[in-house]
């Protein structure tokens, strides 16, 4: 287990391992479904023997502050491409029982920047900072029509990612529900609302069809066959398109079961020049926090 810095973190810690401590001299308690949460950090150092990484992580919400500590990872391979100062975004899974979260696991690891060039994998993520100009990606959207990221200057673009598939209320429906809440809030202003754009993106371009993004969207905007989308588009790239779109915006994706999708999560602002104005790389971010930065984007 690695330093912790703060006495906060050292008492979330010590509440952690105190169930995992205990379920290892005692009959592990009943626990019920596994619960995930999306995790972000760099690696201090791996234990390929023992499965494990060392990982100083971001604060999880809904679990634990940030801190340093130990996990197993479930898919060793995934953890034989790990090394020391990578930075990763990967799910952590939790089981939940009466002493608390327990049996916390990585999953679905994906390496979004490397410490060294000589451990380079093929896929290297761009991690989206203020100032990036974002690439003029084209994307087909709901009604069939191929729009570019350039032909959206001269506004602010709310852009985040999901797959209409996706069945975690946490993931993609949580994303599309808060843009849902920030369309209904800029609409009540309408100079802001003129100076805006939200744009719904899927990396599952095959399954995502124009018919299929009408019917999704449609669903969140609650006009139904009245949708218009003037203001909010739901689209994909093409195929051959989708690892330059997932790279630029550091959008990790690899195949579950059952035709499921398991990714990272990515929202951006994106000025009116074209630029990156925020990045935010998990679920957490509040309507309330992302709609007061597009209202200030909008004025600038």
């Amino acid at each position: 287990m690695g330093v912790v810095r703060s006495r906060a973190r050292v008492a979330a810690l010590v509440a952690v391992w105190s169930v995992v401590g205990a379920l290892g001299c005692h009959e592990k308690p009943k626990a019920s479904a596994s619960e995930q949460y999306p995790i972000r950090g760099v690696v201090e150092r791996t234990d390929a023997a023992g499965g494990h990484v060392v990982l100083k992580h971001e604060a999880v919400p809904g679990l634990m502050e940030a801190m340093t500590m130990s996990y197993p990872v479930m898919d060793p391979a995934a953890l034989s491409e790990m090394h020391p100062g990578d930075r990763i975004a990967a799910v952590v899974l939790a089981d939940k029982t009466a002493q608390g979260p327990t049996h916390l696991r990585l999953k679905d690891v994906v390496i979004i920047a490397q410490a060294k060039p000589d451990y380079l994998p093929a896929v290297q993520y761009h991690v989206p900072a203020p100032g990036d100009l974002v690439p003029n990606f084209k994307l087909l959207n709901q009604a069939g029509k191929t729009v570019d990221l350039k032909g959206f200057r001269g506004k602010v673009v709310l852009l985040t990612f999901i797959y209409t598939r996706c069945a975690l209320p946490d993931y993609c429906p949580r994303m599309s529900k808060n843009f849902a809440e920030i369309e209904a809030q800029l609409a009540k202003d309408e100079a802001v609302y003129r100076e805006t754009h939200l744009l719904s993106v899927s990396f599952d371009p095959e399954f995502d069809t124009p018919k299929v993004l009408k019917t999704y969207g449609a669903a969140y905007t609650g006009h139904y066959g009245r949708e218009d989308f003037a203001h909010w588009d739901f689209a994909a790239p093409p195929k051959d398109e989708l690892p330059r779109v997932e790279q630029f915006f550091a959008v990790g994706v690899t195949p579950g079961d059952a035709g499921s999708l398991q990714h990272s999560m990515s929202t951006v602002i994106i000025g009116k020049d074209g630029k990156v104005v925020a990045f935010y790389p998990s679920n957490d971010w509040s309507v309330a926090a992302v709609l007061d930065a597009v209202k200030q984007a909008a004025k600038a």
